[in-house]
């Protein structure tokens, strides 16, 4: 048997919404964890984090989460995952790539989000009135 050093500390992350019956945890197994829960920063917040991960200008990151924000009143009507602040960042950073910020957004929110026709139609429409 090895012996674990005193200081010795294990940290998993479990997103139990983000997996299906199949390959959830068995209740038993949840049950020898310590569970947070994380919700979304809020949004000043998550402008700050933004604009720091990607050198993107305030302004723009604004818009970035007002329009995840959007987004994520969608989860569990059109949209399956919400928006996350990662997809947000990578947004940011191709537009600071230069890529302009409704193809960036396109990219990032509006194809990883989907694969209905229709709701990447809106999810555009939606991009398009925030650039």
């Amino acid at each position: 048997m090895i012996e674990a050093h005193p200081e010795f500390m294990l940290v998993i992350s479990y997103n139990p919404g983000y997996q299906n019956l199949i390959k959830g945890l068995k209740p038993s197994t949840r049950q020898r964890f310590v569970a947070m829960n994380f919700e979304y920063p809020s949004p000043e917040r998550e402008v700050v984090i933004v604009c720091q991960e990607s050198g993107i200008d305030k302004q723009t990151a604004e818009q970035l989460v007002s329009l995840g924000n959007d987004l994520r009143r969608l989860k569990d009507h059109d949209l399956e995952e919400a928006a996350s602040t990662r997809l947000l960042i990578y947004a940011a950073m191709m537009i600071q790539s230069g890529i302009t910020k409704r193809e960036a957004c396109t990219a990032c929110l509006a194809e990883p989000l989907t694969d209905e026709a229709e709701t990447l139609v809106a999810i555009q429409r939606l991009i398009q009135t925030y650039f």
